[in-house]
């Protein structure tokens, strides 16, 4: 085997017991600042056609006064910001996300290194549950049969209130669904499954753990951050896509 060949496999092999060991250390059950966040769940999963499905999620428990403050349209708006502040923060800066008039870019060092590149989100706020999705479109990561399809990278709350009991259980799911890999169509799928796939679980734990301090970034569009009649929550208006 080449010597290249040799030292790129000893430097993934490294990358991936790196990743490894960072995930441990985020694993198990943590009472941070008041609340408690259990061992975060991860289903991470590729078909035969190269597709992949990831979800991570897990169950915080909070006081039901401090979620009655923060479940809002606004709020979720920027539970998303915190989202991509924590993917860049867990990066160290080297990723971070760019916002245009109708798209989301996340690049690498430099705006032009555009590793995903997502249509705005899109809004659901209900009673008890809050979506924002972010929709595939194309970038340096993506397969070019994945791009501008189905594709979606999601982040689902939902909670749940206990009459007898001052606290809620909020879940938190962090999905990416029907996403080709570039990595594992050019690369190979051993190599994507031990970067790039678990880098990204242990951002989205990271992010999960940040969650739990109740310390919401300010969204830069801020759609919501003026309370308006049209800002009601309505599931069917929500349902559309958010526009700046």
């Amino acid at each position: 085997m080449p010597a290249a060949a040799v030292a790129v496999a000893a430097a993934v092999a490294a990358l991936a017991a790196l990743v490894a060991g960072i995930r441990r250390l985020l694993a198990g059950t943590r009472v941070i600042e008041g609340a408690i966040l259990h061992t975060p769940t991860d289903e991470t999963a590729m078909d035969a056609g190269g597709v992949v499905r990831s979800v991570q999620g897990a169950d915080i428990i909070v006081p039901r006064a401090a979620l009655d403050e923060l479940w809002s349209p606004r709020n979720l708006e920027r539970l998303a910001r915190t989202y991509w502040l924590s993917l860049s923060r867990f990066t160290l800066g080297l990723v971070r996300v760019v916002y245009t008039e109708g798209e989301r870019y996340v690049v690498l060092l430099h705006p032009r290194l555009r590793l995903l590149t997502f249509n705005a989100p899109e809004y659901e706020m209900e009673e008890r549950r809050g979506v924002v999705r972010w929709r595939i479109k194309k970038g340096l990561l993506v397969a070019p049969k994945g791009r501008s399809g189905d594709g979606y990278l999601e982040i689902d709350v939902s909670r749940f209130d206990y009459p007898d009991w001052d606290k809620s259980r909020l879940h938190v799911e962090v999905e990416v669904a029907n996403f080709y890999p570039a990595i594992a169509s050019t690369i190979s799928r051993w190599v994507y499954v031990n970067t790039q796939s678990r880098i990204h679980v242990i951002a989205c734990h990271f992010f999960l753990r940040q969650l739990v301090k109740r310390e919401l970034d300010e969204s830069p569009i801020g759609r919501f951050a003026v309370p308006a009649p049209q800002d009601t929550p309505d599931p069917q208006r929500e349902r559309q896509p958010a526009q700046p």
